[in-house]
C-alpha cells in the first residue's frame, strides 16, 4: 500500500469501474458523489461539502464540513488531503457531466501542481498536468493529446505517429489532439508553459 495515495470521487460522470481500492491508503470523496459509493456498497473514509445535496449526513464516517464558498469542493477536498499528507491523489468523476465543472477541475489541478500529484481517471483513460518531462508504457494504439493550459514550448516526444519537434502548442491556436501512440514507451517533454496530457483507449 502507498500511504500517500488516495482515492477521491467527485460527482462528474460515475466511473464504469471501481478500480481495487486496496491500494489506496485513504477513500474520500465530495459530498455530491457519496451517494456513488453509496450504491456501490463502499465505504470512504470521509466526505466533504456544504452538503446541501445530502438528505441525511452517514453516521459511520468522518464528515468534514466545508461551507466556504470561495472555494470548490474539489480544492476545498484536495487542501484536506494535503493537510493530511496524502501527495499522490487520483482522481475520479472529474469529468463528464457539466463541461464548467470539467474545466474548473483543470484549473483546479494546475493551481495544486507543485504540491500534489493529481491524476484524473475516466471511463475512457487517464489525464494528468505533465512535468517538464514524461515517460509512459503501455500505450501502443493508444490515442494521445496534449492540451496546453494555455501554452507549452518547446514540446519533444518520442513514439507518437505525429511527432513534435521543438513545437509551441496554445489554446486559441495549434493544439496536439488526438494523436496516436506506435510504440509501448513513449516521452513527452517540453521547455516552458503548462501541458495536460489525456491518454485514451
Amino acid at each position: 500500500m502507498n500511504s500517500k495515495k488516495a482515492f477521491l470521487l467527485l460527482n462528474g460522470e460515475p466511473p464504469l469501474k471501481i478500480p481495487d481500492l486496496t491500494s489506496y491508503a485513504v477513500i474520500c470523496a465530495t459530498d455530491g458523489a457519496f451517494n456513488i459509493l453509496k450504491q456501490q456498497n463502499i465505504t470512504p473514509d470521509f466526505i466533504s461539502g456544504d452538503f446541501d445535496s445530502l438528505k441525511s449526513l452517514p453516521k459511520n464516517i468522518e464528515v468534514i464540513s466545508t461551507p466556504n464558498q470561495d472555494f470548490t469542493d474539489f480544492d476545498k477536498i484536495l487542501q484536506i488531503l494535503f493537510n493530511r499528507s496524502f501527495i499522490d491523489i487520483h482522481v475520479f468523476g472529474g469529468s463528464g457531466q457539466e463541461q464548467d465543472h470539467f474545466l474548473g477541475n483543470l484549473h483546479t489541478a494546475l493551481q495544486w501542481q507543485d504540491k500534489l500529484n493529481v491524476t484524473f481517471f475516466d471511463n475512457h483513460g487517464f489525464y494528468f498536468l505533465a512535468d517538464k518531462k514524461v515517460k509512459l508504457s503501455n500505450c501502443k494504439g493508444k490515442n494521445v493529446s496534449l492540451f496546453p493550459f494555455p501554452k507549452a514550448t518547446g514540446i519533444l516526444t518520442k513514439g507518437l505517429q505525429y511527432a513534435l519537434k521543438n513545437e509551441t502548442l496554445f489554446f486559441g491556436g495549434k493544439i496536439g489532439t488526438r494523436n496516436k501512440a506506435v510504440e509501448d514507451d513513449i516521452e513527452i517533454t517540453f521547455e516552458t508553459g503548462d501541458l495536460f496530457l489525456f491518454v485514451n483507449d
